[in-house]
């Protein structure tokens, strides 16, 4: 069944996520050709930017602290797109979707402390190829209110 145009402007959230040192360091890791856990890759973290573990190199950064590699804001960005595609009004068949696509525009970086808050809303609903597409945009602040980052993540759903 195809998904219903009426759900474009549906909002989600809002979502809080608490950026932590330990979680910015593991997904450094995760996403490096290190060994996991972190506790083995901080003895050779070679291929590991200092910025994303190191407290001192943190500090003596441009940033001033530790940072989360950008596309950390996998994390809490998400948790909007994903509330709309289990949102049983919709009705997406989730073992037919699929992932489009993705796409963020980063405004300041996430820091260990640093508390999220997440807000998104469908901004498309259509059919093309006899599949449906759903868009959602989440924003994403931190506890300043400050813009960290926005992200539009497409889901194609097969019939």
């Amino acid at each position: 069944m195809a998904l219903d145009p009426k759900f474009v402007g549906r909002s989600y959230g809002p979502y809080t996520y608490q950026a932590g040192l330990e979680k910015i360091r593991e997904f450094a890791v995760a996403i490096s050709t290190l060994p996991l856990p972190y506790e083995l890759a901080r003895q050779e973290p070679a291929g590991l930017r200092p910025v994303y573990h190191d407290e001192a190199a943190g500090k003596a950064s441009r940033h001033g602290s530790v940072i989360a590699p950008p596309t950390f804001c996998v994390n809490f960005a998400i948790a909007p797109f994903l509330r709309a595609v289990l949102d049983p009004a919709l009705g997406v068949d989730v073992g037919m979707l699929l992932h489009g696509e993705q796409e963020f525009v980063f405004h300041a970086p996430v820091r260990p402390g640093d508390t999220i808050t997440t807000n998104g809303k469908i901004d498309a609903i259509y059919e093309k190829a006899q599949k449906d597409f759903l868009v959602v945009s989440t924003d994403s602040v931190n506890q300043l209110g400050r813009p960290v980052v926005h992200a539009v993540w497409t889901a194609v759903i097969r019939r």
